[in-house]
């Protein structure tokens, strides 16, 4: 049953709205028949996940959706190492599920509390030069459609699976996810920081040979505890504590666990995340691998140079292309580069010049993380914009699952 609406906010409170109904679906049928008689009486329908997107992607008037209480897994094959998933489960949720079943994740990111539906379709990643982002583990989905109905998608339709892994909400409310895994390993993190140019010199080495590597670029001393980074000055290579890089590496091992100061080794989903304090506005772009060192650079120099309080690190990672539509990542092997402005601060003109330079090297932002795009933009960037364009508008032609940001963008 659809409840009365109210004020809605995101975890770090740039985005609201006020909503006329809200939603807490416990099932499958539940969730269905919230969006069927949502649309029969001319609402849009949006779900807000654990609102972890720095966008306006989750924001309606009309209903506004939680799937927390769609939670765990609810079928695993274990011949074929995959999971089927209620779209509401937490990824931290899922690797102790996964970790108790003896299988892991492929890949994933650096925050663990978001909803999976909302992470994955929003293209969220981790780094790792051969890895693709947490949407391309996806071999199934299950979507509510404005009628109700529920449409079933799996590797037996490629394009629809495509189209649908990156779809940031509007093909359908998400209900369940099948996931491919593998079987459950342990990870083997090394930190230390060293200088920019150093890091440059070894960029190249350091993805190539390691199943994951990134790093944060921190201008001052102060820039790490934005991100509570830790103090690897007992591991640096370079007594500065200025314009340095923390550095991370990770790969697979069959060493049992351990952890000193700066080094750790744990079960895969015990070593992805990191701790964040929600204390920041982000932009994130995914730029063609090539250009990444160049690209960094430049950012670099504009914050050193242009806007040297604005002290949120630089962090940057690597993902593999895919096959999404709308991905960041589109047949695209790339780096990506993030940002922050600081909140309480007029930041927009610090990420408007980031952007001037990122957008010279073709580069397609995180859809859940603050840019400049406009729809003429989404049309030269992805080159089946056009294919998402109309499929969106065959499964919801009244635009129920659009908000005026999505409208602007693929509407």
């Amino acid at each position: 049953m659809m409840e009365s609406g109210g004020h809605w906010r995101n975890w770090v409170g740039n985005q609201s709205c006020i909503v006329r109904h809200r939603g807490a679906p416990d099932s499958e049928a539940a969730l269905a028949e919230m969006v069927r008689e949502a649309t029969s009486n001319g609402l849009n329908v949006r779900c807000a996940g654990s609102g972890h997107s720095f966008t306006p992607v989750a924001l309606t008037s009309g209903l506004h959706l939680t799937l927390s209480g769609l939670q765990g897994i609810s079928h695993i094959d274990t011949a074929r190492k995959r999971i089927s998933v209620h779209a509401g489960t937490t990824i931290n949720t899922l690797g102790k599920a996964l970790k108790r079943s003896g299988l892991s994740m492929i890949n994933q990111g650096d925050i663990d509390s978001q909803a999976l539906a909302g992470a994955l379709t929003t293209g969220t990643h981790g780094t790792g030069l051969t890895l693709g982002n947490m949407a391309s583990q996806i071999v199934g989905m299950r979507l509510v459609q404005p009628d109700g109905s529920i449409l079933a998608i799996d590797d037996s339709e490629p394009d629809m699976l495509n189209a649908a892994r990156v779809s940031i909400g509007m093909l359908g409310v998400i209900s369940e996810i099948t996931l491919q895994v593998m079987d459950s390993y342990n990870l083997h993190e090394k930190l230390w920081r060293c200088t920019f140019d150093e890091c440059m010199e070894q960029h190249d080495d350091l993805a190539a040979n390691h199943r994951h590597f990134g790093f944060f670029w921190c201008p001052v001393p102060e820039s790490r505890h934005c991100y509570c980074l830790p103090d690897t000055s007992s591991v640096s290579t370079t007594t500065s504590l200025s314009d340095v890089c923390e550095m991370k590496t990770i790969d697979i091992t069959d060493a049992p666990p351990m952890e000193s100061a700066f080094e750790k080794i744990a079960y895969s989903s015990e070593i992805y995340p990191i701790e964040y304090v929600p204390n920041f506005h982000e932009l994130e772009y995914a730029v063609p691998v090539k250009y990444g060192k160049q690209a960094c650079t430049e950012v670099r120099k504009l914050m050193l140079e242009k806007h040297p309080t604005c002290i949120y690190p630089i962090e940057y990672r690597f993902t593999a292309g895919d096959g999404g539509w709308i991905s960041p990542f589109f047949e695209q092997d790339s780096i990506t580069l993030s940002v922050s402005g600081q909140p309480g601060t007029d930041y927009w003109n610090y990420l408007k010049d980031v952007d001037d330079i990122l957008r010279q090297f073709g580069s397609r932002p995180h859809w859940g993380k603050l840019h400049f795009l406009g729809s003429e933009d989404v049309t030269a960037l992805y080159p089946r914009a056009g294919d998402f364009r109309a499929l969106r508008n065959k499964l919801d032609p009244e635009g129920r699952f659009l908000n005026d940001h999505l409208k602007q963008l693929f509407g």
